[in-house]
Formats: structure tokens, sequence, C-alpha cells
């Protein structure tokens, strides 16, 4: 690390607070040590995706590079396969997302194990067979959808509904709605 560093830092320092001198030592001290940091971590993958995010600010990159690199470890440690599967599909690169994607979908995943209306359940898995996430989003729309229709007196509104969308409750809901408002 040379003279080009510090005046690097000591522009964003500028740039960041040009009328405030003391933060502007504050900020290059920051930036100072994060791009002492940078010179020294291992992970040459994970670098790469802070550089990339963060090119013109040092202390970012090191925030980067630590998310990344907790994210990456985190991922290396996970046991479910298939939602592991779906993350990486999502994210290649980013290791962040990947650890975000996996959480999501392996809530959803046990969300979906839980529930009870096999019908409905059918309905979310047929629609989104490779994505826990939205089956979830999907299979609490449709049961609501259903209940609400269920709750419905048998009108000629709601037969057309059920007549034109036999298997989506959403559908049907909308399609009521619709009906309904027309008269």
């Amino acid at each position: 690390m040379g003279q080009g560093f510090e005046a690097k830092c000591r522009e964003i320092a500028q740039r960041e607070y040009p009328s405030d001198p003391q933060m502007q030592r504050y900020v290059y001290d920051q930036q100072i040590s994060a791009a002492r940091y940078m010179a020294t971590v291992n992970d040459q993958d994970v670098k790469q995706i802070a550089l990339r995010e963060y090119p013109e600010d040092f202390s970012m990159q090191k925030y980067t590079y630590d998310q990344q690199l907790a994210a990456k470890r985190y991922m290396m440690t996970v046991s479910d396969s298939q939602v592991k599967e779906i993350a990486l599909r999502e994210y290649p690169y980013d290791y962040s997302m990947q650890k975000y994607t996996y959480d999501q979908q392996f809530a959803a995943k046990n969300y979906m194990a839980s529930v009870t209306d096999s019908e409905v359940k059918q309905i979310a898995l047929r629609e989104y067979p490779s994505d826990f996430s939205m089956q979830k989003y999907t299979y609490d729309q449709q049961l609501s959808a259903k209940q609400y229709m269920a709750a419905m007196g048998s009108d000629s509104a709601k037969q057309q509904a059920v007549r034109e969308y036999p298997n989506d409750y959403t559908m049907q809901k909308y399609t009521y709605d619709q009906l309904r408002r027309g008269r």
C-alpha cells in the first residue's frame, strides 16, 4: 500500500464531507484501515465480489467482504441439498443472497410440510414445483380465496366463477368479485 491508497482515501473523505475536517479525518482513517484489511484478505473469490460491488470505497469493500465470506461459510454448512440447489441456481455469484434465499426457501419448505389442506397444497405444488417460497405464497393466497368462496352464498356469480375456474380459488374469487360488482 502506497501513496495511491492514501490519496484515494483522502479523496473519498473529502467527497463525503467537503466542509467538515473532523469527519474527513474519521472517514479517511476508516478508509485507510479498510484498505489495509482488503490488502490482506485470503479469499480471492469473495474479494472480487467486494471489489466489483464497491470499486471506489474501501470501507464498503471490507463490509461486503466480511458479509460475503460469512455467507459463503454458512452455505458450506447447510444440510438441505434441495434447498441449497435453489439458492445456488438463483444467485451463483452472490453468497449473501444465497444465504438469504436458502433461509427463505428452507422456512417455506418446512411451512409447506405442515399445511393441512391437501387440495390447495396440490395447486401450489403444481404451479411452482421448484420454488418453496412461491409454493407458500400460492398456498396462502389460494387457501384464503377458498375460504372466502366457501363463505359466499350459492348465487349465479359464484356458480359461474367455479365453472370458469374449477381448480383455481384465487381466480374464482376474482371472477366472483368482478361479477358481483357488475350488477
